[in-house]
């Protein structure tokens, strides 16, 4: 989505962050020359700690057999309609595969989500979760263009960001409103002044045709594909493009690609609201007491209290900064994003009522891809930079105003954040592509896709919108029943022997399969 108001951003990445895993990084030196970019041959090296743009760190730990993690830059055209002009990298990450080299099936390439999202850092922080898949293939990902070290869009530096995201992004009056809206403006300016010339070349159907380019180097005859969240409709738009390419693919957490952007925010609306009212039955459940309410609805009128005060009176943060009502709302979001996380909501949640707003904004930060130096990740410019160049609706406050009430009544909680959300690309210097993407794929192979029914980001329906668009007898449907963004890391069994047996061994399970 386009704006860091909005909720898609990078839940894998920032997920990885507050877990605190040593992450890593590569190259990003582009250069001008007329070759055959097919003919490359990728310099594989040991990774270096990663940049700022990939959100810092150490290099990353050796995998579980001892070893070592190897990085890569391939050449790509900036521009794909002039694929003999000027290139950029983009950075690439792999372990080798740890079975039987006579068992090795290829390369299985991963794109975490986002847009924004840097693949570089987050494979080697989940890595442990696909040792199983590891065993026939190289595990491979890449920081798309535009994001940590493949051509990063840059935007505003770090103390404008501290200030960007310490303003209110729910407008409640006009002085407010213009406030808002000339911070937007003057945040689009700075993308489009540092980094226009790379503002016209990170629309997902760039980044396709790099993944395209990525097989051919790494020697595949089809791609071998993981996606998830944003991912999914990467791969969405790559089996639509080269359908014949296509070999074993799993989308995760799906994305709606018949949704414009005001239809997928107002779906997060839904989707978090969900979220937050497992949440709150979940506390209450429990055998001790809830901390933050005697009730499902107690715990979620509280936390409305708690978002009403601080628009007015914001509580002491991380000094100097102080928990706004946005950075509130921003890290209950990113605490929905998980079920493992819902006891740090908990946490955060009595911590603010006693005045204290640090356990709230460190989960905020983690959402805008901040670390413990006040030092910002690209995933806030990439994400805003690649869903703008490909998302057609350029919205107005008279649609955002006209909209309102839909959203409130979709979530009280999250409506005027999402809604508000959709400015983000007013003014933005390059027009979008498409309403919504384009993945139908008719020919490819088999792609199964994975709803979770609990799933704030991505809801549910999307899983079979996504399987529909794709085509008949390509789009596999599987359900998960449960809470969190994607379900293969949840570790639920039903799921992993169903994607691993088609990845591994190419069984491909029944349509409508339902994992619980």
């Amino acid at each position: 989505m386009p704006n860091p108001p909005r909720l898609r951003a990078a839940a894998l990445t920032v997920t990885a962050l507050l877990l605190c895993t040593p992450l890593s990084g590569c190259d990003d030196s582009g250069t001008e020359e007329d070759e055959d970019l097919t003919a490359q041959k990728l310099d594989w090296k040991d990774c270096p700690a990663p940049s700022q743009s990939q959100g810092d760190g150490g290099a990353p730990s050796p995998l579980p057999n001892g070893d070592e993690w190897q990085c890569a830059t391939l050449k790509a055209p900036l521009d794909w309609d002039k694929p003999d002009g000027e290139t950029i990298g983009i950075a690439l990450i792999r372990a080798g595969a740890s079975g039987d080299g006579n068992e090795r099936i290829g390369s299985l390439v991963f794109n975490f989500g986002g847009p924004g999202g840097s693949g570089v850092t987050t494979l080697p922080a989940f890595a442990e979760d696909y040792e199983t898949l590891r065993t026939r293939y190289d595990l491979v990902s890449f920081d798309p263009r535009g994001v940590g070290r493949s051509a990063p869009v840059k935007c505003q530096d770090d103390d404008a960001l501290d200030t960007y995201f310490q303003q209110d992004m729910t407008p409640d009056d006009k002085a407010e409103q213009e406030n808002f809206l000339d911070n937007t403006k003057e945040f689009n300016s700075a993308c489009a002044k540092n980094s226009g010339r790379t503002l016209p070349h990170v629309r997902t159907t760039d980044a396709a045709r790099d993944i395209d380019l990525m097989r051919q180097i790494l020697g595949d005859d089809e791609l071998h594909y993981f996606g998830i969240s944003y991912g999914t409709e990467l791969g969405g738009v790559y089996a639509h493009l080269f359908p014949e390419k296509v070999g074993r693919a799993v989308f995760d957490a799906v994305v709606d690609p018949t949704q414009t952007p005001e239809q997928g925010s107002l779906g997060q609306a839904e989707g978090f609201q969900l979220a937050l009212d497992n949440y709150a039955r979940d506390c209450v459940a429990k055998e001790e007491d809830c901390p933050v309410g005697d009730s499902a609805e107690d715990v979620k009128d509280r936390i409305a209290q708690l978002l009403k005060s601080l628009d007015s009176k914001p509580i002491p943060g991380i000094f100097p900064r102080e928990l706004t009502q946005t950075a509130a709302t921003g890290g209950i979001a990113q605490a929905l994003y998980s079920q493992a996380f819902w006891d740090y909501l908990t946490e955060g949640l009595e911590q603010a009522y006693d005045g204290d707003g640090s356990a709230l904004m460190l989960l905020s930060d983690s959402m805008n891809g901040r670390n413990e130096n006040g030092e910002y990740s690209n995933t806030t410019a990439a994400n805003t930079a690649i869903n703008c160049a490909d998302a057609a609706p350029r919205y107005t406050v008279s649609d955002v105003r006209a909209r309102l009430p839909r959203f409130r009544a979709a979530s009280p909680l999250f409506g005027d954040y999402l809604a508000w959300g959709m400015i983000g690309c007013t003014d933005w210097a390059v027009p979008g592509a498409a309403e919504h993407p384009d993945v139908a794929a008719p020919g490819a192979a088999p792609i199964l896709v994975i709803g979770n029914t609990g799933d704030p980001a991505t809801p549910y329906e999307g899983a079979r919108k996504m399987a529909a668009a794709l085509g008949e007898d390509v789009g596999v449907e599987l359900t998960y029943k449960g809470q969190g963004h994607g379900a293969y890391d949840s570790g639920n069994t039903c799921v992993r022997d169903a994607v691993n047996g088609y990845l591994l061994n190419g069984k491909v399970p029944a349509a409508g399969t339902v994992c619980s």
